[in-house]
């Protein structure tokens, strides 16, 4: 429930507080005091697109300022806790709009988006005017307002998300059988591959050993012959190394015999000698061990072969051959499982379209329900307002099944008796729509369709003894929503439960605008400045009074019994 609003620098509003009651709210005053600039302040805090052009003449930026009670609103509290924003029993919604056209907007203090007001608006505030006529004739609305009849809010939602899990299942089923093509398509190149690599099976640092020994193959008979002559050369051949050595120890001995001072000692030699006497037998025996084998050399050059070629086809090394091995084995295997993950995604969907199926047919059976009590509760709602002769109908159409099922509903209406049934759009008037919204509002005030529901020329278009049925019925919806009414007629502001005033005037220069909360003189006052103009004659006065003592007679505040 909206208790207050205030606004600051918008239009021709200087400051502007305004405090709001439960039940009927009326507002009055000539026309261009103000009265509609309170209603685009209200549609700012719903989230509309902020202007430049609504900041008061000389000030740098306007604001409004809107305290909502939720008492009983559950759904805006979680709308707000999924915000992050701390849940109270009352919120202050704040709209800052500056000079450069650019706008802010706090909920309790944290900023949040226009989209984000929008959103919480559609909970807290229903504007009917010619904005919500045009969304009446649009069709499109016309299945959201037999839901919201037929309560089927959380029967829409349940079915919204298993159409939205079936689509996604599709998109997923789609995707992974392009992907099974595409591996079907590379599967013969894949297996190919693999079997490529694993027939040559090569092994890490395979090829670096391989290399080696065809270097030693390929001079064998070089590093056979550089062996024997090392060999001959330290022992076997006359005046080898070895023989010298020997004589070498000998000319040491005899020297350390005849002088002992002789820093040097015959082992030393012999060490030496005893190492190179080990150097050539090990080059006897490796000489000995090469084997000119030129079948051995073929076949090392024919392994590396087929390891270059590998190489160079799968990544230029042995690892990058073995990891692309791995690679292949994943796919090969992971087309395995796309096969087993496809067949379970067709079967979850196949179950899923089933129960979609069968709740698009129990929420069809609702709305065909819903309809016919609609038209029935409409008809009678219409024939109160003074419309006996129109006609309203709700024509249900199979369609394919989308998002809200499988119904396309379109509201048919004929004011006049004998006159084919048509689409809105092609036959109701100005007044028409205006009363067919009011009753539509009175049909649906008890199914939570809105918190607070303004009503913005309500009045076009009707007068006399129709008026005071409209009033009648506004009150009627006051008795479960709470409701802010702008009227010209009397006989709708009798039904006030609060009447408030807006009057505007110059004031040094400027144009100020002011809204009072009236008592019931101030009241009478007004209704007969509404039935005779600026002269408030006798006449008018007792006319006044007739219409506050007829509204008493019927049993007072309406609303006040509901809400109380």
């Amino acid at each position: 429930m909206l208790t207050e609003l205030t606004i600051r620098n918008f239009a021709i509003i200087d400051e502007l507080k305004v405090h709001f009651s439960e039940g009927l709210n009326i507002i009055t005053g000539e026309t261009g005091a103000g009265k509609s600039i309170i209603i685009n302040a209200l549609a700012l805090i719903m989230g509309d697109r902020a202007s430049a052009d609504l900041i008061r003449t000389g000030e740098d930026a306007a604001q409004v300022e809107a305290v909502f009670d939720l008492h009983k609103k559950q759904k805006t509290q979680e709308i707000l806790a999924r915000w992050g924003i701390k849940e109270k029993e009352e919120i202050v919604v704040k709209r800052i709009i500056s000079r450069s056209g650019k706008s802010r907007a706090y909920i309790n203090g944290e900023a949040v988006t226009a989209s984000q007001l929008s959103l919480l608006g559609e909970e807290l505030l229903n504007i009917c005017g010619q904005h919500e006529h045009q969304l009446l004739l649009n069709e499109q609305n016309h299945i959201t307002i037999l839901d919201a009849y037929a309560n089927l809010g959380d029967l829409i939602g349940d079915y919204g998300q298993l159409f939205h899990r079936v689509n996604e299942l599709e998109d997923e089923i789609r995707s992974q059988e392009e992907i099974r093509k595409r591996r079907a398509e590379m599967r013969e190149l894949l297996d190919f591959q693999y079997r490529e690599i694993e027939e040559v099976a090569p092994q890490l640092g395979e090829d670096e050993r391989l290399l080696e020994e065809r270097r030693v193959l390929t001079n064998a008979q070089r590093l056979k012959e550089l062996a024997f002559d090392l060999y001959e050369e330290l022992y076997g051949g006359d005046g080898s190394i070895l023989e010298k050595l020997g004589r070498l120890r000998r000319a040491v001995e005899e020297i350390k015999k005849i002088d002992g001072h002789f820093q040097k000692k015959p082992d030393e030699v012999e060490s030496v000698y005893y190492q190179l006497e080990e150097i050539a037998h090990y080059a006897r025996s490796y000489g000995q061990s090469l084997d000119i084998n030129t079948h051995r050399l073929s076949e090392v050059e024919e392994r590396l072969e087929k390891l270059n070629r590998l190489k160079k086809k799968y990544g230029g090394s042995i690892e990058a051959v073995l990891a692309r091995k791995d690679e292949i084995a994943r796919e090969l295997a992971d087309n395995a499982n796309l096969e087993e993950e496809l067949e379970k995604k067709r079967k979850e969907w196949e179950d899923k379209y089933r129960e979609l199926e069968l709740l698009s047919r129990q929420i069809s059976d609702r709305r065909q329900e819903a309809a016919r009590h609609l038209e029935e509760e409409l008809a009678g709602e219409l024939c109160s307002l003074m419309m006996e002769k129109a006609q309203f109908k709700v024509d249900l159409r199979e369609t394919a099944l989308n998002r809200l099922g499988r119904d396309n509903v379109s509201f048919l209406f004929t004011a006049n008796p004998g006159e084919e049934l048509k689409p809105l759009h092609k036959v109701a008037s100005g007044g028409e729509l205006s009363r067919l919204m009011l009753a539509l509002k009175k049909v649906l005030a008890d199914r939570g369709f809105a918190g607070t529901i303004i009503f913005d020329e309500v009045d076009s278009g009707i007068g006399g003894a129709t008026a005071e049925v409209v009033g009648e019925k506004i009150e009627e919806v006051a008795y479960y929503n709470q409701v802010i009414c702008i009227t010209h007629l009397p006989q709708i502001a009798r039904f006030a439960h609060r009447h408030l005033r807006v009057e505007k005037k110059v004031s040094d220069g400027k144009t100020v605008t002011s809204i009072s909360d009236l008592d019931e003189v101030e009241r009478r006052e007004e209704l007969a400045r509404m039935l005779g103009g600026r002269e408030i004659s006798t006449i008018t006065l007792e006319h006044a009074t007739e219409l506050l003592a007829t509204k008493a007679r019927k049993g007072g505040s309406y609303a006040e019994e509901g809400q109380g």
